[in-house]
C-alpha cells in the first residue's frame, strides 16, 4: 500500500518529537570541567557554595564562593592589570573593594590580622602619594563608617578576617558589610551581612566576636552612609 508524502512526512514529525522529548527527560551528564579538576581537594568537596560562585554584589563589587574556609587556592587575581590577592580570600575581597572606589590598595600581609598592625596607608595606583589609615578599636568615640575595613583577631581561625563596611545606620544600630571566605553564603541583598552596633557613652561597639576594631581612610571618598560616586580604575595577600 502507497503510502502519501503527508502520511510520511507526519510519521517523521512524530518520530523526531518523541526523540526530543526522550533527550530532554534522560538526566544530564555531570562531569567535572577542567578548571575545576584542578583545584585542591579542599576547594572541591563540602563546599557551602561553589567556589567561584557569585555570592552576591555590593557597590559594584562582586564577591565570590571560596569553598569553606578550609580551601586555599593559590592562583592570583588581577583586576584591571592589579594585583588583588588570592583567591578567593577576604583580603582579595577588601582590596578590589578599595581599588574600585579610592584607586588605592594595601600592600602583602601574611593573614587578615595583620592589616591591623601592619597597614598604616593605602597606596594609590597611580604612585602619586598614599591615603593614610587610622586604627579605630571597638569601642571607639569614633563611629564606623562607608569604606572601612573592619578587621578580626588572628584569634578567628587563625587568620582573622576583613570585611568592608558598606552601610552604617546610626539610628537602626546596625552595618552592613561585604565580603569573601566568611559563611560563602548566598548575600541577601547587596551586602553579605548585618551586624549590631551599639553606642554606650560615646562609644561604638560592633557586636561581633573578635572584632579589633575599623580602619578608617584619612582621606575620604565618601559621604553620610552612601558611596559617593567614584571614578573607576580598576597587588599579594
Amino acid at each position: 500500500m502507497k503510502r502519501s508524502p503527508f502520511a510520511l512526512g507526519a510519521r517523521v514529525l512524530c518520530i523526531l518529537a518523541t526523540a526530543l522529548f526522550m533527550a530532554c527527560q534522560a538526566p544530564a551528564a555531570t562531569l567535572p570541567t577542567a578548571a575545576a579538576s584542578k583545584l585542591p581537594a579542599a576547594c572541591r568537596s563540602h563546599c557551602v557554595s561553589p567556589f567561584g560562585t557569585v555570592l552576591g554584589v555590593a557597590d559594584g563589587v562582586p564577591a565570590y564562593s571560596n569553598c569553606s574556609a578550609k580551601c586555599v587556592d593559590l592562583k592570583p587575581v588581577k583586576a584591571d592589570g592589579v594585583y588583588t590577592g588570592i583567591k578567593w580570600q577576604c583580603v582579595e575581597y577588601a582590596r578590589r573593594w578599595l581599588l574600585k572606589h579610592k584607586d588605592a590598595v594595601f600592600a602583602d600581609v601574611d593573614v587578615a590580622a595583620d592589616i591591623w598592625t601592619k597597614i598604616h596607608h593605602l597606596q594609590r595606583v597611580d604612585h602619586k602619594g598614599t591615603i593614610p589609615l587610622q586604627n579605630d578599636p571597638n569601642g571607639s568615640p569614633r563611629p564606623p563608617s562607608v569604606g572601612d575595613l573592619l578587621i578580626y583577631a588572628r584569634a578567628y581561625l587563625g587568620t582573622g578576617h576583613v570585611a568592608v563596611i558598606t552601610d552604617v545606620d546610626l539610628h537602626s544600630h546596625v552595618i552592613k558589610v561585604a565580603e569573601e571566605n566568611y559563611r560563602n553564603r548566598k548575600y541577601p541583598g547587596d551586602y553579605a551581612r548585618k551586624i549590631d552596633l551599639i553606642e554606650r557613652h560615646h562609644r561604638y561597639w560592633v557586636l561581633d566576636p573578635y572584632v579589633l576594631g575599623w580602619k578608617h581612610a584619612t582621606e575620604q571618598r565618601f559621604a553620610g552612609s552612601r558611596l559617593t560616586p567614584a571614578a573607576r580604575h580598576s597587588t599579594r595577600r
